[in-house]
């Protein structure tokens, strides 16, 4: 059986995560039956990342190992006959047979957009936070100090099944625009809740006033119990896209 990487886009909204659960409906969930659908036999998929409830992907990625004799092309458009309207594959790609769409991937890059007003058509897409000022001088100085290779304990949910909590973060972008603020972040890994406690603690800090060097103490300290650490809405974040090494995809 050949190895292929989907590219997937969903909105998160009415979805519990991406990971399969005993309850509640999931995108792995769908994307799986999908594809079982077509090749008519249980098909399993990896992915790049787990999302939580709420959140959204524009470049998400599964690999799974397909039984039929399809082009990449037949496969993306089998697929899209048998999705959710929230779902979308946008690509698919042959990758090689030992290809693993997690541990393969070289970076992540997530998006988060906190939208100044809170509106009937954004309130899904855009997170908003209420009775907070945001000082962007404050913000622009917070991304620096969270840039390379750290210890985010301080930052992530716990979890006994992880080795450490190091993860590298290569670039932080912020922008201001009319309607909202954007964080864009790119990093080899992500733990569970990193990107939005990272938002949210920045937020806060803002808000405060505080000095952003207090982020070097929230890192060092590896603990969760501090009021600066926030997690931010789940609803304004996207897994934006991941990359992955030329070598293993086969165009």
């Amino acid at each position: 059986m050949k190895n292929f990487l989907a590219k997937i886009s969903y909105d998160g909204t009415d979805f519990c995560g991406w990971q399969i659960q005993k309850e509640g409906r999931t995108v792995q969930q769908v994307l799986e039956n999908a594809l079982s659908i077509v090749a008519k036999e249980k098909i399993k998929t990896t992915s790049a990342g787990r999302t939580d409830t709420g959140v959204h992907a524009i470049g998400q990625y599964a690999n799974f190992h397909f039984p039929i004799q399809m082009t990449t092309k037949q496969i993306q458009l089998a697929l899209r006959s048998n999705l959710p309207y929230d779902v979308l594959v946008t690509e698919v790609i042959e990758v090689s047979d030992d290809f693993n769409a997690r541990y393969d991937a070289i970076s992540r890059t997530y998006r988060y957009i906190l939208a100044k007003k809170i509106t009937p058509f954004n309130r899904k897409y855009k997170s908003f936070i209420p009775k907070v000022e945001i000082e962007t001088g404050i913000v622009k100085k917070c991304l620096n100090y969270f840039i390379g290779k750290h210890d985010f304990t301080s930052f992530a949910k716990s979890n006994p099944d992880l080795n450490n909590y190091y993860c590298n973060i290569i670039t932080f972008e912020f922008e201001e625009t009319a309607d909202d603020y954007r964080f864009v972040i790119k990093a080899n890994r992500f733990l569970h809740n990193m990107v939005r406690r990272i938002v949210g603690t920045i937020i806060n800090i803002a808000n405060t006033n505080t000095d952003p060097a207090v982020i070097n103490n929230l890192i060092i300290a590896k603990t969760r119990k501090n009021k600066l650490i926030t997690t931010a809405p789940p609803n304004g974040l996207y897994l934006d896209d991941v990359e992955y090494p030329d070598n293993k995809l086969i165009r």
